[in-house]
């Protein structure tokens, strides 16, 4: 199987397993809209867990990115066995680590949350506390999954990591539709500690079946666990500089109208369905193999995957920013705008939406990128470039939400974004030499016009059916709906004519399956 389908094939089909989970997601933030609206609660329990998410994202991200590259040079070298003795190692290390952290957060969480907060006060400063205690067990769960992940990963198992979310939204969904009303905004982040633990279940039997079997290991002396902690510094100190990112943006946001908070947090959560369902699909599949053929000393190959990577990232996000922009205000009012969630948090909401879909490109690109920096075991240039991103965003933020508001903190993130990816692209380049920067720029070209078209067919059906059509959510949704399809099939027709590889990929492998069932029928 050549790279491009054996790329393509596994990325459809965590997209196929990771899509269900994110639409359930997506339900789970219409209920909260619906159910707490967009005000100064809601804002308390985004700071909240914005601070439990900020630890867990750092131990992950250095696990995952690290031990993934690591763990395939141990079986190399010393056999599934070893392998499975140093995933035990990792795993009693952070959680003992975990602990320590939940301990210090709880005494520091007052701290914490007037740093990150300092338009908070009363007891709205008083609810972020509680909340935030209630969630630190989320830091102690989530290094459990992450270590999980790691291992699976390592061997190519990827459903259980793509399915993870469907027990998490499954009873955040419950607790929404039966228990919110009686429990409030506190049971939600009880409900976040339940739905966080019960991913675990979820990995446990596919960990089992690739040979894993959990004994008590504790060995910090252990050279691999120290190789692990040493690539795991930069990317440390990378990841907690792109965190102050989203600290300063909530932190402008709080001094900002009530509601800002949650309109940049919902926003961001219909960017991240994008990133986190097509884009995450394609950087977990392509970051073993990069680090496969690093390990090869084949540099050639590892930059045809990379390709592969960029096109498929292209082929996604390119649409869907047209798409997000053109369509930014009936979408969210689609997805949100019912119960506490009033016509004006669609205003802040979509307007918020539009300046962080400029740089949805650049942040999916970054992503990747930081993988392909990773798989060459090379973490000081992810932290660098991170530090810069920060200081780029500070310097716009400060600047923006001047003029702009909450919006303004939005286009920064998407400025910066851009920026920093140019910067990774050409420090790659230097790295491992040319990377067929012109085939990229044909790619881009044949998607773009693919997608400008299919913006302007999107926009003109959307408008003319709205107009015919009463006025009501019934439909505003078909016309969303008709809008979308339409451009659709146009993106993917048009796509096709330009030959565009990934794409006549999947009309042959579609075209293969409808030959076989006409056949066997």
């Amino acid at each position: 199987m050549t790279i491009v389908h054996k790329t393509t094939k596994s990325a459809l089909i965590i997209i196929v397993l990771t899509l269900g989970s994110k639409l359930l997601g997506f339900i789970r933030e219409t209920l909260i809209a619906a159910k707490f609206g967009s005000g100064s609660e809601t804002d308390a329990f985004f700071i909240a867990l914005t601070v439990t998410s900020l630890i867990t994202t750092l131990i992950m991200t250095a696990i995952t990115t690290t031990f993934v590259p690591l763990l395939s040079e141990i079986e190399t070298k010393e056999g599934k066995k070893s392998k499975i003795y140093h995933v035990n190692n990792m795993l009693n290390i952070i959680i003992i680590a975990s602990i320590v952290m939940m301990f210090l957060a709880w005494f520091l969480s007052p701290l914490i949350i007037k740093f990150m907060a300092r338009g908070f006060d009363g007891e709205q400063f008083n609810l972020a506390v509680t909340l935030t205690r209630i969630g630190l067990p989320i830091i102690l769960l989530s290094s459990l999954i992450g270590s999980l992940t790691g291992f699976l990963h390592s061997e190519q198992r990827y459903k259980s990591s793509a399915a993870i979310g469907f027990p998490l939204n499954f009873i955040y969904i419950f607790f929404l539709l039966f228990l919110a009303t009686s429990y409030g905004i506190v049971g939600l982040m009880i409900t976040a500690v339940i739905a966080t633990l019960s991913q675990i279940f979820i990995q446990i039997p596919e960990a089992r079946k690739a040979g894993f079997r959990f004994k008590f290991v504790f060995d910090i002396k252990d050279k691999y666990i120290k190789k692990v902690f040493l690539l795991s510094v930069p990317v440390l100190i990378g990841v907690a500089v792109n965190d102050i990112n989203i600290i300063i943006n909530k932190t402008l946001a709080s001094n900002l109208v009530s509601g800002s908070i949650s309109a940049l947090n919902y926003a961001d959560k219909l960017k991240g369905l994008i990133l986190g369902v097509f884009v995450s699909a394609i950087i977990t599949v392509i970051f073993p193999l990069l680090s496969d053929e690093f390990n090869s000393d084949n540099i050639k190959d590892m930059k045809k995957i990379m390709r592969r990577g960029v096109n498929l990232i292209f082929l996604i996000t390119i649409p869907a920013t047209i798409g997000l922009v053109v369509l930014a205000t009936p979408i969210i009012q689609v997805a949100f705008e019912r119960g506490a969630f009033t016509p004006n948090d669609t205003i802040m909401t979509a307007s918020a939406l539009v300046f962080y879909s400029l740089g949805l490109l650049a942040a999916a690109l970054r992503l990747l990128l930081i993988r392909v920096y990773f798989s060459l075991q090379n973490t000081r240039t992810p932290m660098l470039n991170g530090i810069l991103f920060v200081g780029l965003n500070i310097i716009l933020n400060l600047i923006l939400v001047r003029y702009m508001a909450h919006r303004g903190l939005a286009f920064a993130t998407s400025i910066s974004n851009t920026i920093a990816t140019l910067l990774m692209f050409y420090g790659l380049k230097r790295e491992i030499g040319s990377l067929g920067i012109k085939e990229y720029i044909t790619v881009f070209i044949k998607i773009g016009l693919a997608s400008i078209i299919m913006g302007l067919v999107m926009y003109i059906v959307y408008n003319v059916l709205y107009s015919i059509l009463e006025v009501s959510i019934l439909s505003n949704f078909i016309s969303l709906l008709v809008a979308m399809g339409l451009g659709f099939i146009i993106y993917g027709i048009l796509c096709y004519l330009f030959k565009v590889e990934e794409v006549r990929y999947i009309v042959k492998k579609i075209r293969e399956r409808f030959l076989t069932l006409f056949k066997n029928n």
